[in-house]
């Protein structure tokens, strides 16, 4: 990963980017759901954060992950094409499961098309296990596989008491 790689909570003027990746690498066939204004309300909502990894002045990744009481969802997730296998997504999935954890949050949940085995593998990497298959979940058309870790399973907790 570059020196110059950084990952920080992202900033109003970061919303349209984060949106224009999310249509372009992650949504591509199902419509456009995660518009700047979506992305712009992610970002004002006090149990959402919303991370980038800015490497060299772009970005190069993003994560929005919202919190519950013990369990998180991460909503969206990318990183840009060119970015990949070089750490960027490791990092940034790192950050937002150390925000969970300072949190207290116990679990979290996520979804991945069933046909995205590259995705499947790099969140089975990192300690997630497949759920199940949530049918017609994009868009009434596509299937999904969720995925999800247990933090205080996985080590990363202290036990509750």
């Amino acid at each position: 990963m570059p020196e110059t790689c950084d990952i920080r909570l992202a900033r109003r003027d970061d919303a349209v980017r984060i949106a224009l990746m999310s249509r372009e690498f992650i949504e591509d066939g199902l419509g456009w759901r995660w518009t700047p204004a979506r992305i712009s309300a992610c970002l004002r909502n006090t149990a959402m954060n919303v991370a980038v990894a800015e490497c060299d002045g772009q970005i190069a990744g993003f994560g929005i992950m919202q919190y519950r009481e013990l369990e998180a969802h991460l909503m969206l997730f990318g990183v840009m094409p060119q970015s990949r296998r070089r750490g960027i997504g490791t990092r940034l999935l790192q950050w937002l499961e150390q925000v969970a954890m300072v949190a207290g949050t116990e679990l979290i949940f996520l979804e991945a098309r069933t046909t995205n085995a590259a995705a499947r593998r790099f969140y089975q990497a990192r300690g997630y296990r497949e759920l199940g298959v949530l049918r017609r979940y994009y868009a009434g058309t596509e299937d999904a596989m969720r995925i999800g870790k247990d933090l205080a399973a996985a080590g990363s907790l202290p036990p509750r008491g």
